[in-house]
Parts: structure tokens; sequence; C-alpha cells
């Protein structure tokens, strides 16, 4: 939990940016919340001997805060107290640790069980690179219709799935956001509204002007600047991960420090590779 010295501090900071209220936090006009935007999943910041760093948090999240991102806001206040302020939505990933087992009856069944219980919307979560598990979309289709499942997030990267879920839920409330913005551009024409993007930590001007490029119908800017976003995205998600991401921040001005255990620094050929990745497309 932050001190609350440093929250008072950060409040102040951060009031005027977003707030709830300033871009459909609530419920939108027939909509059971709107989860539409940029999300940036902030990372933790560690010290040298693996403890979290809050000074350091603090200062991540005033730099976050003059974009227009969403939740970011929230993410300070859920760090303070999760039991006094509360979520606007959870997060929910699939259960994993038995995935012989968790066919779509399953998965269903677990779904509807967390949605019929939680006091706040629920929002699937598909992550198949982490948990070996792709959500079924004859699952979604189905859980789509649950009055307390609002969207989901797909990490899967598979443009056609996430065409196929607009489509198969069309006739339901249900939003879906890109889990990358490596394909933030494509699940856009495809009907997205939105995307939780690592590379948002570091790139998230540019990653809220692909945006606006691709809400506004710009196609061909926004596919320009969609090219130069793959490498690097691909450099902070899939080839080297947190390590990567944590790095990348550190040479943009955040703080992104050492990760905890079991994950290692980068080695000097990596982080090379890293550096590359973002200054052949003129981030660095």
């Amino acid at each position: 939990m932050l001190r609350p010295q440093l929250w008072s501090c950060m409040r102040q900071g951060l009031r005027g940016g977003l707030s709830r209220n300033g871009r459909g936090w609530a419920s939108g006009a027939g909509r059971k919340v709107d989860v539409a935007g940029i999300y940036p999943p902030v990372t933790t910041p560690f010290t040298a001997t693996a403890e979290v760093d809050y000074r350091k948090l603090e200062e991540n999240l005033q730099k976050l805060g003059t974009f227009p991102f969403r939740a970011t806001q929230a993410t300070v206040e859920m760090t303070v107290s999760m039991a006094q302020v509360g979520a606007d939505a959870a997060l929910v990933v699939t259960p994993c640790y038995y995935r012989g087992r968790m066919d779509s009856a399953a998965l269903i069944h677990h779904y509807t069980k967390v949605a019929d219980l939680s006091p706040i919307p629920v929002v699937l979560y598909s992550v198949p690179a982490n948990t070996g598990l792709d959500l079924p979309v004859d699952a979604i289709v189905t859980l789509s219709q649950h009055p307390n499942i609002v969207g989901m997030k797909d990490s899967g990267g598979d443009a056609t799935r996430i065409g196929l879920i607009v489509h198969k839920t069309r006739k339901q409330d249900f939003q879906v956001l890109a889990g990358s913005a490596g394909f933030l551009l494509a699940s856009y024409a495809l009907g997205g509204v939105g995307g939780v993007c690592a590379l948002a930590n570091v790139l998230g001007a540019q990653v809220c002007q692909l945006e606006r490029l691709c809400l506004t119908g710009q196609w061909e800017e926004a596919q320009k600047l969609q090219h130069r976003l793959i490498e690097p995205n691909s450099a902070v998600t899939r080839r080297f991960g947190i390590p990567g991401l944590k790095k990348v921040m550190d040479w943009f001005g955040y703080y992104g420090g050492p990760c905890r255990a079991p994950l290692q620094a980068l080695s000097p050929a990596e982080e090379e590779a890293l550096r590359v990745d973002f200054t052949s497309n003129g981030w660095l």
C-alpha cells in the first residue's frame, strides 16, 4: 500500500488528468460499462533487494497520467487500497492449471460463477502464450450473454478470431480489447474498442495516437504508425518480456529497474538487440 503522504501528492498531480466521468467511465448509453480505450498494464518497480519501490511507482504514474489512457488513475487507487477504493471491472484470466479439463463447459461454468458473485463487471482474459489455453469462441459467445460480463481482452494475436468474436457477439453489449499494440489497428478495423498494451508504458503517446487515427478513419496514417510499433511491441512482449519492457522504461525516462527472480536481466547481446528494434523504427 502506498504511504498516505505519497498518495496525497499523487492525487494532486493526477487531478488534471482523466476523471472517471471524463471519457465514459460510467456506463454509456445502453451499455453496461464502457471499457473502450488504451490501458497500460503498469509494471511494478522493485529495489535492488526485491522490495516494491513506491517512490519510483509514484514517479512512473505521474508521467503516465499525462497521456489519455483509461484506468491509470484507477490503478493508482487500487494500489492504495483495493478494499477501500475497489475496481471498476475485474479482468479475469482463464483458469489453466488443469487445462486438459478446461473445455468450453468448464470455462463457462467458471466464468458464470465468478460473474454471478462479482459486485463489479467482469472482463474475460485470454492469454494463451502464458496459459497454454485459448478461451474458445463458443464459450465467449455464451458468456457474452451474461449481464455482468462486459467484454474481453484477447492477447492471442489472431485478428480473424477477434473479428469472429465481434461478429458473433454483435447482438450483445460486449466489447473486445486487443491484448497487445502489435495488432491494435487490426482489432479496431474489425470492431475492437481498445487495447491493453504493454508498449503503452514507454510509447504511450504513440499508442494513443494510433487509437485516435483508427477512431477517426485515418487508416493510411494509422497503418504507417502501426508498422513502426510492431517490432518494438514484440520486443517488450514475446521476445524479451518484462525484463525487456523494464529496460526500455529506463531508456525512456521511466523507472523500470530490476525484475524479481526467477526473471533475469537481459544479457548485453539481448539489450543491444532490443535497442535495435527501437532505433530502427525511429523511437530511439
